[in-house]
This record gives C-alpha cells, structure tokens and sequence, in this order.
C-alpha cells in the first residue's frame, strides 16, 4: 500500500508498506494491503511502518484509508 505520513510542516514519510501499526483511540490497529476504507482518530504513541522499518511518535492525529493508500495526519 502507499503510505504517507503528513505533519503541518510538511511530510514526514512517505512509500510502500506491507503493514502499519496506528495508536487510536479505541486501541491500536494494524493496516495491511487493500485494507477497508476508514477514518480514524490517533491518540499519543508511536506510528510503526514495517517493510521499511519506520517508528513515529505523535501526540495525536487522524488516519484515513482509502483504494490502498493510507493517508496518517499527525502532531508531533
């Protein structure tokens, strides 16, 4: 999936991924390929991307999923 990780200043990261790891409210989540379309809230903690390795933490944020391209907005 392509991912891309946004904060106000600018992106963060940005490739494919096998599977991301999101922080959210309701506990966390792992996002692999062609997963359903979502949007979520972020809560504090860390962003994992594997496939590259990729370890990001934010204070809060929102992830949206949509046709294999998972977009994370986040505060740091």
């Amino acid at each position: 999936m392509q991912v891309s990780i946004l904060e106000p200043k600018g992106v963060v990261w940005e490739g494919n991924a096998k599977e991301a790891n999101l922080p959210t409210i309701e506990g966390e989540i792992c996002v692999l390929d062609f997963h359903q379309s979502f949007l979520i809230r972020l809560k504090k903690g860390e962003v994992r991307i594997s496939r590259p390795n990729f370890v990001k933490a934010i204070k809060d944020g929102i992830a949206f999923m949509r046709s294999n391209v998972l977009k994370i907005f986040v505060e740091t």
